[in-house]
C-alpha cells in the first residue's frame, strides 16, 4: 500500500475545502434563483390580478374617498358630503357589470390594433349614454346636479376600459408575459444542466484519485 505523506493529506484537505466553498457557491446561487422565479412570478401575478382594480372602480363609484391609513394600506370610506354620491347601489351594480365584461385577463391577454379599439370603445359609449338615460332616475340620478355628472362619470368609464384595451394593443401584454417567463427560465438551473456532481466528475482523473499520487 503507498505511503500518505503530510503533503498528500495537505492536499487533500485543500481539496476538501474547495469543495465545500464549491457547495456554498452553488447553494448560494440555488437560493438566488429561486428567490429571483418567485420574485418574477408574483409580478406575473399581480400583473393579472384585475381585481383589486375593479374594488377600486366599485367604490369610486360609490363616492367613497380613498385614503391611506398610515401604514401604506389603501383604504376606502363613505363620503361624509352626500352629494358626492351619484349613484344608488343599482346604479353601481349596472355599472360595475359593464366594466367586468371589458376589464379581464381576457381582453388585456388578447391582441388587438388601434381601430378595432377605437371601434369597441365607440360602440360601448354610445350603448352606456344610452343606458344611463333610459334608467337616470332609478340609478339614483334623481336630481339636476347628478344628472349634470353622467357624461364626465361615462368618460371615467371608457378611459379605464380603455386602458385595458392599450395593454392588448399588439399583442403587448402577452408578449410582455412571455418575455419575462423566457428570463427566469435562463436564469434558473435546469434539471439537465450541469450539476455540482456533474463536475466533480470531469476531476476524477486529479488528485482524489489514489492512481495518480506520486509516490
Amino acid at each position: 500500500m503507498p505511503e500518505i505523506t503530510s503533503d498528500h493529506l495537505a492536499l487533500l484537505e485543500q481539496s476538501m475545502k474547495d469543495k465545500d466553498n464549491k457547495i456554498n457557491e452553488l447553494s448560494g446561487y440555488a437560493s438566488s434563483s429561486i428567490a429571483q422565479q418567485s420574485q418574477d412570478s408574483n409580478l406575473i401575478i399581480w400583473q393579472l390580478e384585475l381585481d383589486n382594480i375593479l374594488e377600486r372602480i366599485e367604490h369610486l363609484l360609490k363616492g367613497d374617498i380613498v385614503s391611506d391609513d398610515g401604514q401604506g394600506n389603501i383604504v376606502y370610506k363613505a363620503p361624509e358630503d352626500k352629494s358626492l354620491i351619484i349613484l344608488n347601489d343599482y346604479g353601481v351594480q349596472l355599472i360595475m357589470n359593464v366594466v367586468s365584461f371589458y376589464l379581464n385577463r381576457n381582453t388585456i391577454l388578447s391582441n388587438y390594433d388601434e381601430v378595432r379599439i377605437f371601434e369597441i370603445l365607440f360602440d360601448l359609449g354610445f350603448e352606456l349614454a344610452d343606458v344611463i338615460y333610459i334608467n337616470y332616475e332609478k340609478m339614483g340620478m334623481t336630481s339636476i346636479e347628478k344628472k349634470s355628472r353622467h357624461e364626465i362619470l361615462i368618460l371615467n368609464i371608457l378611459h379605464t376600459i380603455e386602458s385595458s384595451y392599450n395593454r392588448a394593443l399588439k399583442g403587448g401584454e402577452r408578449d410582455s408575459l412571455r418575455s419575462a417567463r423566457v428570463v427566469t427560465q435562463s436564469i434558473t438551473p435546469s434539471s439537465g444542466g450541469s450539476s455540482y456532481a456533474t463536475q466533480e466528475k470531469r476531476h476524477v482523473g486529479g488528485f482524489l484519485n489514489p492512481k495518480n499520487w506520486k509516490l
